[in-house]
């Protein structure tokens, strides 16, 4: 594709509502992935569903901004 070619692209994607630019970039960045991995997909399947039940159980401990800035910022020496 020509730099003229793709230079006019982008100029007329530019008119595009946002909405209407957050979906093709979606498109065009779910383009630029590998297939899927099935076994990879049901790993991170069962982890999401492990957290949320640890967070519904009480069982972990949640932080608000603050504090988890500050943990990171402890962990890293700042």
């Amino acid at each position: 594709m020509s730099t003229a070619t793709l230079e006019r692209l982008r100029c007329e994607l530019m008119t595009l509502s946002e909405p209407e630019r957050a979906e093709l970039a979606y498109e065009l960045i779910q383009s630029l992935d590998a297939p899927a991995d099935d076994a990879v997909e049901a790993a991170w399947d069962r982890e999401i569903v492990r957290r949320i039940n640890q967070i519904d159980s009480g069982q972990a401990k949640l932080l608000d901004r603050k504090e988890f800035r500050k943990k990171i910022q402890d962990r890293i020496g700042r």
